[in-house]
């Protein structure tokens, strides 16, 4: 179960950071590259998570647990700069909207790498600007929409797995794409919110004109309206680094294993059949050894993280074991479905096997 497609060191491309606020100017360092994408989320006390990117620009603001439009933050407040091995915060935003930086917080950051730079691509029939990363399977898209179906490139060269829109001109909910559920135009997840898999009365996706290149889009205001900018986060599935799946939960606490053919740093799911939230678990905000119960509703919830035994997952050498019988991880005959990125490839591209918690 070996693989050679560069990615021996997950690390390199995605990793979760731990830091404690201070409000005024923070440098957080240990990342270990410049990333392109910082989700940050308030561990200790409720605070809805903010996302950054370096294609928007630094202070400029979306919330993964609200429909608002972006805001821009005044010098001085919120994500100032991307840096070679981190980033730099100033003072928690103005806005309340959400922490980033208050003085003794406690705080967890996913930070993804695209290219540090961005590019112009003309692979749709609506012009992008695209920073992307062809290694790791993971792009940052901004487009103005047009109000009509189109198709948008994604610079990924590889089939998307799941994408992630957010209008940011004005309030809309954030449109989530998962190759694994949604089957027809009309049907979405939001980010937003704990909405099962549903259908719209008017399409946000164009499935047939998903490519290697390109993003289909209908006309839901959500992805497609006439002069209105958007930002897009696209995964594309790279061996021994990223899994996008689905699965089916038993209720029990010997729950289902999720093959994902390394040892997971990050695990995002989300029931696609029933009405419960986004949980998001990490292998810095856990025990040494598992279960891991520590779990945070980061994309629709302001709440505090929280730990359960009855949300309980392990990580180990090829996957995830299910280990809660919670509704939000494990309901008997629920669907659901998740996005994984690596601590460890299962077998290196060397021939180095990795080893359970």
């Amino acid at each position: 179960m070996s693989y050679t497609n560069g990615l021996d060191k997950p690390t390199d491309y995605f990793n979760t950071k731990l830091y404690t606020g201070n409000g005024t100017t923070n440098a957080i360092t240990g990342v270990g590259f410049q990333p392109d994408l910082v989700w940050g989320k308030k561990r200790d006390s409720a605070g809805h998570s903010q996302l950054y990117d370096n294609v928007r620009g630094v202070r400029k603001i979306i919330n993964s647990s609200l429909i608002n439009a972006e805001v821009t933050e005044s010098s001085g407040y919120g994500l100032e700069s991307f840096d070679s091995d981190g980033f730099t915060l100033g003072a928690d935003p103005l806005v309340a909207s959400g922490s980033i930086n208050a003085s003794g917080g406690t705080y967890a950051s996913w930070n993804w790498l695209a290219s540090n730079t961005t590019a112009s691509n003309t692979d749709g029939s609506i012009t992008s600007t695209v920073s992307a990363n062809t290694t790791s399977g993971f792009s940052i898209v901004s487009y103005t929409g047009t109000g009509s179906a189109g198709t948008v490139g994604h610079g990924l060269g590889s089939d998307l797995k799941m994408v992630i829109i957010k209008n940011r001109d004005s309030a809309d909910n954030w449109e989530v794409y998962h190759s694994s559920v949604i089957t027809s135009d009309n049907q979405t997840l939001n980010l937003d919110n704990t909405n099962a898999l549903f259908t719209r009365g008017t399409a946000s996706w164009d499935i047939s004109e998903f490519s290697s290149s390109v993003i289909g889009l209908n006309t839901n205001s959500a992805v497609n309206s006439s002069s209105v900018n958007y930002i897009a986060y696209c995964f594309a599935e790279k061996k021994g680094f990223s899994k996008f799946g689905s699965y089916t939960g038993n209720g029990s606490s010997d729950g289902t294993f999720v093959y994902t053919g390394f040892k997971p740093s990050y695990f995002l799911l989300k029931s696609s059949s029933n009405a419960e939230s986004w949980h998001i678990y990490d292998n810095q905000r856990a025990n040494a050894y598992n279960p891991h119960e520590t779990y945070s509703p980061t994309a629709n919830d302001s709440s505090a993280e929280a730990t359960a035994s009855s949300y309980g997952i392990d990580f180990v050498s090829n996957g995830v074991k299910l280990r809660g019988s919670g509704s939000g991880i494990n309901g008997s005959g629920y669907t659901y479905i998740y996005m994984a990125f690596a601590e460890n490839p299962f077998v290196t591209s060397t021939g180095i096997p990795t080893t359970a918690r």
